[in-house]
């Protein structure tokens, strides 16, 4: 396999994929030179193109650079893409990103981070913790952390935090020091068939931490019993059962003070300036991995109350200056029933006597044809529910899957299908000119599709009508 100190040129196909821009950036730093190709330009690509990478946009294998080294695709990238063809049957070296990380990682300390939900957060409050506490690290995120507005960041201390994709089993080509298993609730079964074999993906992969190294499971975790490691322990929310758990949560404006319960010791008072209930969990895993690695309790509980969370990662895109005035409006990438479940109560929790509007698009018509009776009942859990149509990402459309297939199965009957293009001025004569006089609004917008590109729109016609300044 070619070695990373060979490469002058890479070219990424894909390279717009959160992901895969990590890595692109990653090799940006290094100083070899980056071009790539994504289907359609977002505020991602136009990132990357300013601090100097080439990105074309069409599929055409006239525009693509014939010097490369190496070649860098996503699994998402159909096999008959004509670069990838290209590049294929003209010998060049063409690798997964899947394949990169491992090269990438094959001579660090890794920290690992996987889960079917969470890890991306849990990957941003590690590498954040190691960061602000000047242990350094090198992270590659599978979302943008706020307080650095990038996914990538590099650090002389040879220690590599990585978000651990389980899509397409990527996440056994890495070899953990410590690593993290959040959940594993059935997903990608156009991947993997059965609930079952994913779930021994997971077991595989905790089969692949190092001697010595450190297995941190989700308390209750399905076959927990058959993971693998010299050092095994569980974290949770609350249950005392598990090794570490925190107690003593308060609710303070938005945010939560609580103590960690540490295997032998208690760090207290810690703040987490980040909604929902299952963030408070999150970093639970996040604080013990930092405090394995010997950063003092001090170090862990600044870093924390620090830290301002992942873009569209329950993320305050408007929020009033009052409890019970106006529109919060709350914006996240959850795009899996569990994800749904936790963010929508979450915000509930916090916000409890607000009429509550969710916004949800679809992610991928598998997902949807699997797993629509857990969204259904997920989605019951807010006031009145808004359902795009499915975003196909690399699928085509399935006969008889839509979104009516989730709207079909829903108890609550406050659920509309309408397009995207309907959306906005729905909101505007519906719900936003009418915001709840005595309680206020809550309105959340989920999805990982494109979803995202309705969110500062909405977000203008809510701060028109309301007349209040968004969150800094």
């Amino acid at each position: 396999m070619i070695q990373i100190e060979n490469i002058k040129k890479v070219y990424f196909i894909g390279i717009g994929g959160i992901g895969m821009s990590a890595i692109a950036r990653y090799f940006h730093a290094r100083g070899i030179e980056v071009s790539g190709y994504d289907k359609t330009p977002t505020q991602l690509t136009k990132t990357l193109e300013q601090s100097g990478i080439n990105i074309i946009h069409e599929e055409h294998v006239g525009l693509i650079p014939k010097d490369v080294q190496l070649v860098v695709f996503t699994p998402a990238v159909p096999a008959a893409h004509a670069a990838l063809l290209y590049y294929r049957q003209n010998g060049y070296q063409v690798l997964k990103r899947s394949e990169v990380l491992e090269l990438i990682s094959k001579s660090s300390f890794n920290i690992c981070v996987a889960g079917t939900h969470g890890k991306t957060t849990i990957t941003a409050m590690i590498a954040h913790i190691l960061r602000h506490s000047g242990f350094g690290c090198n992270a590659f995120l599978g979302g943008i952390a706020t307080n650095y507005n990038t996914n990538f960041w590099s650090d002389p201390n040879n220690v590599c935090v990585i978000e651990a994709d389980e899509y397409d089993r990527s996440f056994l080509r890495l070899n953990p020091d410590i690593a993290i298993i959040s959940s594993m609730d059935p997903d990608h079964l156009d991947i993997y068939g059965t609930e079952q074999t994913l779930q021994q993906a997971f077991i595989d992969f905790s089969k692949k931490v190092k001697q010595g190294g450190m297995l941190l499971t989700i308390f209750g975790l399905k076959r927990g019993r058959e993971m693998k490691a010299d050092e095994l322990l569980t974290y949770s929310l609350q249950n005392e059962a598990a090794d570490v758990n925190a107690s003593n949560i308060q609710i303070m404006s938005g945010s939560y003070v609580f103590n960690v319960m540490l295997k032998g010791s208690i760090l207290d008072r810690v703040v987490l300036n980040m909604g929902g209930m299952h963030n408070v969990e999150n970093v639970v895993a996040a604080i013990t991995v930092a405090h394995r690695l010997g950063i003092s309790g001090d170090k862990i509980k600044a870093a924390v109350e620090a830290f301002a969370g992942v873009k569209r990662r329950f993320e305050y895109i408007v929020k009033t200056g009052t409890d019970k005035e106006g529109i919060i409006y709350i914006d996240d990438y959850a795009h899996h029933p569990e994800e749904l479940k936790a963010l929508i109560t979450g915000a509930r929790t916090l916000f409890k006597q607000r009429t509550c509007t969710v916004v949800f698009q679809p992610h991928l018509f598998t997902r949807t044809r699997d797993l629509a009776s857990a969204f259904a009942e997920s989605l019951d859990l807010a006031d009145t529910v808004i359902l795009l149509p499915v975003y196909p990402a690399r699928e085509l459309p399935i006969e008889g899957i839509s979104s009516n297939t989730i709207a079909e199965r829903m108890q609550n009957k406050h659920v509309h299908v309408i397009t995207k293009e309907e959306l906005l001025p729905f909101l505007q004569n519906r719900f936003l000119t009418r915001a709840n006089q005595e309680y206020g609004e809550l309105l959340i917008t989920a999805g990982a599709g494109d979803i995202d590109q309705l969110v500062e729109p909405l977000k203008k016609i809510i701060q028109q009508n309301e007349h209040i300044n968004d969150v800094q």
